[in-house]
């Protein structure tokens, strides 16, 4: 029989990305699925999900079965994760795997115990569950096991996770229910409210990811959109800048920064010393943001990078944890 294989799971509010041991990572998808209420039935998942939103019929609506790190819906988040996890290991797959999946820092033992049992419901042989600031500083290639402070920030779609690690473990850490999603949100408010214009997620996403920016540099861009006048009902189209988009999605970045600045208030005095030398590292989504690690910089005097590829490092992370975390055990 073949043998079972490692699987890591970063269950994002926004997006699921699953990393197969010897593979990388094989699925990257949104966190949507495409539900018929009329036959009570799953019609797709993912990408394919997410195409259809905004343009099915009235009885095919989109669920988003995570919201802000939480499980909000229990049974379509097992069938999500059976479904990519079935996708992930292909046909090969003839026993069931180990996986590891994370979860943001400050959950809930609810909340932990819910995404084990959707875990081993969708196929799992073993559970391991990680907290995503850890699986994102190994997977960043942080070595997470030396007694020195090394500061995550993970800024996912539904929520924004602080941390710093020292020796294996989370040492102090604090997050808000804050990030791309509701970058996303402030921008449609804005365009509603500024422009007269109803806009959907994917138009705003599209303007924060071609023209956004968290701190101004050189000249600003511009963009047209299309949407719904808001009077009227008729379509119209505006002209949208990115000192616009900066000015919508201000109050989100000022609240990631004051919770960066809360943890290092938190910090002990040696590890906050080592994070001042190291500089904080930038995860997640959010991360991508034109300008935001300048502005944490600009605001907490401490140099910010972002991680490479900081959209599969949580991924990553949760694939290579248990083997570093077993070669961390055998050093001590």
């Amino acid at each position: 029989m073949a043998a079972a294989t490692d699987i890591g799971i970063d269950l994002g509010t926004a997006t699921i990305l699953v990393y197969v041991k010897g593979k990388g990572i094989t699925v990257k998808e949104p966190a949507v699925v495409a539900y018929d209420k009329d036959l009570d039935k799953i019609k797709a998942y993912g990408e394919e999900a997410r195409q259809m939103i905004g343009r099915t019929p009235g009885n095919i609506m989109a669920i988003h079965p995570l919201h802000e790190g939480s499980i909000t819906d229990y049974v379509i988040t097992e069938r999500m994760l059976r479904y990519f996890i079935q996708k992930a290991m292909g046909r090969r797959g003839l026993r069931k795997p180990r996986i590891v999946i994370c979860v943001p820092s400050g959950v809930t033992d609810v909340e932990r115990r819910a995404v084990e049992q959707a875990t081993y419901q969708a196929g799992a042989r073993d559970v391991v569950i990680v907290p995503e600031p850890i699986a994102a500083a190994v997977g960043a290639g942080i070595d997470i096991a030396r007694p020195c402070g090394n500061m995550i920030v993970d800024i996912g779609g539904g929520i924004t996770d602080v941390a710093v690690i020292s020796l294996g473990g989370i040492v102090v850490s604090d997050s808000i229910q804050q990030g791309g999603s509701s970058f996303n949100e402030s921008i449609i408010r804005y365009v509603r409210k500024v422009h007269g214009l109803f806009i959907g997620e994917q138009t705003a996403e599209a303007l924060k990811i071609k023209i956004g920016t968290a701190h101004q540099k050189g000249k600003d861009k511009v963009m047209e959109i299309r949407g719904r006048n808001v009077v009227t009902g008729l379509p119209k189209t505006v002209v949208i800048s990115s000192a616009e988009i900066r000015a919508a999605g201000s109050d989100v970045v000022t609240q990631i920064v004051e919770l960066i600045q809360s943890v290092l208030e938190k910090t002990p005095p040696e590890l906050a010393a080592d994070v001042a030398r190291r500089g904080i590292v930038l995860t997640g989504g959010g991360a991508l943001l034109d300008g935001i690690e300048d502005v944490i910089r600009d605001r907490t005097g401490i140099n910010t990078i972002i991680a490479e590829n900081p959209m599969s490092v949580v991924a990553l992370g949760t694939g290579r944890y248990v083997e570093v975390m077993n070669a961390f055990e055998r050093r001590n």
